[in-house]
This record gives C-alpha cells, structure tokens and sequence, in this order.
C-alpha cells in the first residue's frame, strides 16, 4: 500500500494528538519517505547478485560438461587411430 504525503501528514496529525509532538516526531523518523518502498536495499542487490552467480556457475558447469563430453571420445578416438596406423605401418 502507497500512502501519499497528504496521508503521511495525516496520520502525524493524528499522532501529535494522541502521542504528542515529540513522540510523532520520533515515530515518523522512522518512516522512510514516501516513494522509498521501489529503493533496492543491499541485501536486495546481494541477493541479485547470488541468483546471477548462482545461473553462471550453472550455465558454465554445462558448458564445461558438454567439451569434455566432446573432447574425451575425440580423443580416444584420436589415440585408437594412431595406434591402428602405428601397428598396420
């Protein structure tokens, strides 16, 4: 829910009534002011940041699979052949 600052000034009205200025004062202190609610934290970046790493990790992981699944057959095949012309040569 957004409150807008005519509603922010309204409920600190009503907390001037009932709780005094000062303590209206110290309770909208605490309130971050209006529009903060779509402000990134850090620990909103942080954990951008883990899911980013997280699908990198992921996606080298398969990529690194998929070479070595290439490279280790091409391989063998590569020292089967040289040893089939070592013995027939």
């Amino acid at each position: 829910m957004r409150i807008d600052e005519r509603t922010r000034r309204e409920k600190y009205e009503r907390l001037e009534v009932v709780l005094g200025v000062q303590a209206a004062d110290a309770l909208m202190e605490h309130l971050p002011p209006v529009g903060w609610a779509d402000v990134a934290t850090k620990s909103d970046l942080n954990l951008g940041l883990e899911v980013l790493e997280n699908r990198l990790l992921a996606q080298m992981h398969c990529e690194i699979t998929r070479v070595i699944m290439w490279f280790v057959p091409t391989m063998l095949s590569g020292v089967g052949l040289a040893f089939a012309a070592a013995r027939f040569a």
